[in-house]
């Protein structure tokens, strides 16, 4: 979101646990050109005191998880944990790739215009 849309939105991105940001999720990003090494897993309740416009899950077990969050929309959608993937290097890498290439699809869909 904030590589697409920098100019109108501004997004934070927060997990149900606080863990590490995965190599892979890494080198996906950079194959598009954006490095986010530099990133470091943050929970939601470093947020809950945030307000927001959007709220938004990606996956089924955070939407189940995920605490409430004062905003004017909050959304939905599942895109499948890559982190749940097996197999190769390059197979894991792929899955991750695939879920990065959904979800700029869908951000593209959703926000173009909002």
């Amino acid at each position: 979101m904030n590589h697409l849309m920098s100019d109108t939105h501004e997004a934070s991105s927060a997990g149900t646990e606080v863990t590490k940001v995965n190599p892979y999720a890494v080198r996906a990003m950079a194959g598009i050109g954006i490095d986010i090494s530099h990133h470091y897993s943050k929970s939601v309740e470093d947020f809950r005191s945030d307000s927001f416009d959007y709220v938004v899950t990606v996956c089924d077990s955070a939407r189940e998880t995920c605490p409430f969050f004062p905003g004017k929309n909050v959304m939905h959608n599942t895109f499948g944990d890559p982190s749940d993937a097996r197999g190769t290097d390059e197979e894991v890498l792929r899955a991750f790739c695939s879920a990065r290439d959904r979800i700029r699809e869908w951000i593209l869909r959703t926000f173009d215009g909002k």
